[in-house]
């Protein structure tokens, strides 16, 4: 009997031994590893953006900067995954992702915007506004607000305008001097009504095609032409598969950065808070970069040669303008007399 208590004794000690050194801190033979990148973010929120451009983009660029201060705002409580390059969505249904909650955050043009709330056609006339500072004041002044108003029926929360440019005119064809030149060219446009009216209007034909399929389609034929920021045709390399261009500055390009609303809604306001601030810094950033990165990309442009750059004179401008009018009034029911009647104060403004 003594030889089985004593071995039941060594079992049980044994027992005690293991549970202590395997359940105290003080008697663990190993450490654990911290990982400085994943450290804290075992309970931090993270907020999916997908974007459709390149990183190296102004809205690239602008999307990676707000990653970063959200999580220097939050101590990386919050940390905001980019995806770049439609690599999760592409322009043609990232809206519908974003509705449905698959994910929290994107940034589509204005033209992708108007296919779900067709106010937002109002960045898409042409000429609507002339100059940086006439875009700014929409951004931040009563038409940007009552744009974004209008997206709450469809269960999205508008957060902040980020720029792109003015856009060009490019074709494989031809210079793009007079609305004449247009005719029967074909031209890769976003899916706007307005975008296509105004083609219609010069006799061109047109054909949407989403954004990271347009060098293939200047490339293989299928379109003559197209529009786009200076960054854009520069840093999707679209001069490559174009001999034309025309600075022509008349529609602007810009985006705007969208939240499912439901998400936002359960947001506490810790997060909410730090959110808008890294937003705001972000725009202001951004619209000021934009401007630059145009400016100097037309500069590279210009020097590497292979595109000739036609820039637009005011008699050409009033040409242009003229045949785009009928625009205005065609769209005034879709979009709105409150937000036309806005569109209106700013073009006198700043001048039309």
């Amino acid at each position: 009997m003594r030889p089985l208590l004593g071995t039941l004794l060594v079992v049980l000690i044994g027992l005690a031994a293991a549970v202590a050194i395997g359940f105290y801190p003080g008697f663990s033979t190993t450490s654990d590893v911290a990982d400085d990148e994943q450290e804290g973010f075992d309970q931090a929120l993270v907020i999916k953006f997908s974007h459709v451009v390149a990183e190296n983009t102004p809205k690239g660029l602008a999307a990676q900067r707000f990653a970063r201060l959200m999580s220097e705002k939050t101590d990386r409580r919050v940390k905001v995954e980019v995806f770049p390059n439609a690599v999760l969505y592409n322009d043609t249904d990232e809206m519908d992702a974003l509705m449905r909650g698959n994910v929290q955050m994107i940034a589509p043009s204005f033209a992708n915007l108007s296919e779900h709330v067709p106010a937002w056609l109002t960045f898409d006339l042409p000429y609507a506004f002339v100059s940086d500072e006439a875009v700014q004041e929409a951004f931040d002044g009563e038409l940007g607000k009552l744009l974004f108003d209008k997206l709450a029926s469809k269960n999205l929360v508008g957060l902040s305008y980020w720029g792109n440019g003015f856009k060009q005119m490019t074709s494989n064809r031809g210079p793009l001097i007079h609305p004449s030149d247009f005719k029967e060219q074909r031209f890769r446009i976003l899916p706007s009504k307005v975008i296509e009216a105004q083609f219609r209007q010069f006799d061109a034909k047109t054909t949407p095609i989403p954004f990271n399929e347009v060098y293939r389609g200047l490339e293989s034929g299928v379109v003559d032409g197209e529009e786009n920021t200076i960054s854009n045709i520069r840093t999707k390399k679209f001069y490559q598969v174009q001999k034309y261009m025309t600075i022509s500055n008349h529609g602007y390009l810009g985006y705007t950065v969208l939240m499912n609303k439901s998400f936002w809604d359960k947001l506490p306001g810790d997060v909410k808070k730090p959110l808008l601030e890294a937003l705001e810094e972000t725009a202001h950033w951004a619209n000021e970069n934009a401007i630059e990165m145009n400016r100097r990309q037309l500069e590279e442009l210009r020097h590497q040669g292979g595109l000739e750059i036609h820039v637009q004179t005011p008699e050409e401008r009033r040409e242009w303008m003229q045949r785009w009018e009928p625009i205005y009034q065609e769209f005034e029911a879709t979009i709105g007399k409150d937000v036309m009647s806005r569109i209106r104060r700013l073009r006198e403004k700043y001048g039309s």
